[in-house]
């Protein structure tokens, strides 16, 4: 596994890896309408852009060295809150998970988190989806939950899960 940092010339690929893993990790949770809401509005070439801007706010493509191929990416930003980086985006396409991308990828993080003096990672994850079960074998804890109105009539109904770096 290589993680490469993406520019702003990715953002094609950074749809295309969304689209690909959105479709399958929510098809039975959100209906296809606030899918294809959530996408157009977080994953809009504008949106991604606006996060390159940020100099906290980093993406990471995540390939498979064998075959040279993309198999997801994750999005986060450090001081997002003090001493705290927020994970905002972690995604692998299906055919890709269950072979250690996404824990290589949470270990690449706690590293980046460590150098940038933050001790503590968060995120959001819907109830409904069952990478809850993979944070916490990761030794994330749900610490909140909420429900957060996203627009155009849609919410985000989630667990706020917090890993603590020592």
């Amino acid at each position: 596994m290589k993680l490469q940092q993406a520019t702003a010339a990715d953002i094609p690929l950074i749809q295309d890896l969304a689209r690909r893993s959105w479709e399958n990790a929510y098809a039975d949770i959100l209906s296809k309408e606030q899918m294809e809401f959530m996408l157009s509005e977080m994953y809009s070439e504008t949106e991604i852009l606006h996060h390159f801007q940020n100099p906290y706010y980093h993406y990471y493509l995540i390939q498979d060295e064998n075959n040279e191929s993309y198999e997801g990416f994750i999005g986060y930003e450090h001081n997002y809150e003090e001493k705290t980086t927020k994970l905002h985006r972690i995604y692998l396409i299906p055919e890709s998970k269950g072979k250690g991308f996404g824990k290589g990828a949470l270990q690449f993080l706690n590293e980046q988190v460590s150098e940038n003096k933050n001790n503590r990672i968060i995120l959001n994850v819907n109830k409904y989806n069952s990478a809850r079960k993979f944070y916490e074998s990761q030794g994330y804890k749900v610490y909140d939950e909420g429900v957060f109105d996203i627009g155009n009539g849609f919410v985000m109904d989630d667990y706020l899960m917090e890993f603590l770096i020592h």
